[in-house]
């Protein structure tokens, strides 16, 4: 898109503070990764800021460190990428019940499988900070290492509450594009800023 995607407005909000709060409706602590020098839009003072160590490391390296920062007081969370404005609650909380007794839950949906919209169990930080020592930058591969519950649409939908709220998935749609961004604003009734 051409410029951080984090301070982009979002109606009243930005797409960052959109996805916290949203995640903040059902899960928590939350944490926030943010490349070293990253300048981040005004965060509600209970979330948790953590810095990727090293810029450029990719998604697994985020992972790493949010587990990490969560690791003494959850023993799952939920990843989010910051451009997911139609994230509903109730999707965060039905992965959290699909995770139950694996080590990540991740939905596998239309051939694709997202990471970034996943849960994984806080201890896994070690192993994926393993992965970066070995060089290792894709997230999908600590998702190959463990017990992964893949999720599908219909295990997701069989949750009535997510049913009703976000009935085509939509919690799984990220903005790639100025039009991605566009049709998200115009699905949610707002116009551009």
């Amino acid at each position: 898109m051409g410029r951080d995607k984090a301070s982009l407005p979002f109606g009243s909000e930005t797409l960052l503070g959109r996805v916290v709060r949203l995640v903040g409706e059902v899960a928590g602590p939350v944490v926030v990764v943010a490349a070293p020098e990253q300048q981040l839009p005004e965060l509600p003072a209970k979330i948790i800021v953590a810095r990727d160590p090293v810029a450029g490391r990719g998604p697994l390296q985020g992972v790493a460190v949010g587990l990490a920062a969560l690791a003494s007081e959850v023993r799952y969370a939920f990843v989010s990428p910051t451009d997911a404005p139609l994230l509903a609650p109730a999707f965060v909380r039905r992965m959290g019940q699909l995770c139950d007794g694996y080590d990540v839950a991740v939905p596998q949906i239309d051939g694709r499988t997202q990471v970034l919209a996943a849960v994984y169990r806080t201890a896994l930080h070690e192993l994926a900070s393993e992965l970066l020592r070995d060089h290792q930058q894709r997230l999908v591969a600590l998702v190959e290492q463990v017990d992964a519950h893949a999720v599908d649409r219909q295990s997701l939908l069989a949750d009535e509450g997510l049913r009703t709220a976000d009935p085509q998935l939509d919690s799984l749609l990220n903005l790639n594009t100025w039009e991605d961004y566009e049709a998200a604003l115009a699905r949610m009734g707002l116009g551009r800023h």
